[in-house]
Order: structure tokens, then sequence, then C-alpha cells
């Protein structure tokens, strides 16, 4: 097996609606998260330039208006210094954790149906970040189970020795990399990720995976967890 490259980007800051756990909702970005995908669009090309790479035609981005927008952004300003990438691809696979029928509720509202269902507990007080907690509606999926929907896709969509971009969101891509060895079970809650800042990894020949560039934002203690 060749090695593959992956440079994976959470969307760029957008207009969220507040109390709202963000998972699909559908606003466009702000003009800092415009501004913001253009200046990842130039880390990248260093980072390419450092690693003596290139990038893959085809790009990916997860179906999100926020998404779609920073990866087009991205994908103009890399193609305007030279860089050779012929689609966008959209994808449910790169998608945040779904809530299901719960989707863009309130926490307040979720909650009040939950204590209204007698089939259903209430959740756990931190239910939000907990990796583990899926709503017990309908479509709805747990963070680890979002994370492994997107290792799947970075474990299928690589071209070898190319780079390949991966826009979607920053729970479930530190989800993704705890299932594919790259964070321990604590760092995902340690982390977050930046606004439009790329995160380069390679998947070796070997099976492995393996961080090549890019930071981690450290999470302010008790801060909530952000896709």
């Amino acid at each position: 097996m060749a090695k593959t490259y992956h440079a994976f980007f959470r969307h760029g800051a957008y207009h969220q609606w507040p109390g709202v756990p963000s998972a699909r909702q559908p606003w466009a970005l702000t003009e800092d998260g415009m501004t913001q995908a253009r200046e990842g669009a130039a880390l990248l090309a260093r980072m390419l330039a450092k690693h003596g790479l290139s990038l893959a035609p085809v790009a990916f981005s997860s179906r999100q208006l926020r998404a779609w927008q920073t990866a087009d952004l991205l994908i103009g300003a890399l193609r305007a210094q030279g860089h050779d990438i012929t689609e966008l691809r959209e994808t449910s696979a790169l998608a945040e954790r779904s809530l299901g029928s719960a989707a863009n509720l309130t926490v307040a509202r979720i909650e009040e149906a939950l204590a209204a269902d007698p089939r259903h507990a209430p959740p756990p007080r931190d239910w939000k970040s907990d990796s583990d907690y899926c709503l017990p509606l309908e479509g709805a999926e747990s963070l680890m189970m979002a994370g492994a929907r997107v290792a799947t896709h970075l474990e299928t969509f690589g071209q070898p020795d190319r780079v390949t971009i991966h826009v979607g969101h920053g729970a479930s891509f530190r989800h993704a990399c705890h299932h594919l060895g790259l964070l321990s079970r604590d760092d995902i809650a340690r982390f977050s990720m930046f606004h439009a800042r790329p995160s380069l990894i390679c998947h070796e020949a070997d099976g492995t995976w393996r961080h090549l560039a890019g930071a981690w934002k450290i999470r302010e203690p008790k801060s909530e967890p952000k896709d």
C-alpha cells in the first residue's frame, strides 16, 4: 500500500445560533470565516512546499454550507497559486455528529423533549461533550460514532503520494483522530481546532497514521466543545 496524505480543516467561523448544539445548522460563514479560509489556503501551501508534496485533484467537504464555503474559498485561493484541484465533492461522511430528530433545537428544548417522553431517562449533565452518549432519538449519533464515520472516509479516500483536502467539523475530526490512533481519549477533551487551519497527516504504507504538521488548539477548562 502506498502512502497517502490528508489535510483536514475545521470550517471557518459562521453565523451560529446561540444555545443550539451546532451540528447541522445551515448558516453561512461570517466575514471573519471567509478570511480564515483564505488564510488557511496560504498555510497549507507553505506546508506542501516544506514537505515537497502536491495536492490530489479531488477535495471533499461536508454538506453543511459553512464547510462547503470554506472548501470553495480554500480551493479558489490554492488554484490562484497554481495548485491543480479539479473537483470539490460534498459528502455526508464528513458531517458533524447528528442529533437526529432534535437537529437545530436548543439544548433546553432537547432536554425538555426527553423529560416529556416516559421512554427515556434524563441525559447526563455533560451530554453534549460526552464522547459515548447518543441521544435516544431517531437518527442520532454519539461523537464516537461520528468520529468512526469520518475515520472511515479518511481511510477510503486518499491518492497515493498526494495530499487530499477534507473540510468538515472539529468534534468529528478529533474523534476520527482518536480512532486512527493520533489522539488519546484524554486528548479529545483537551484539544479543539482552530477555524480553517490545516492539519496534515500521513497514512503510512503499513496502515498506521502519523501527524506531520498543524497545531491543535488547547481548550479552556470547562469550555463547551465547538464543532
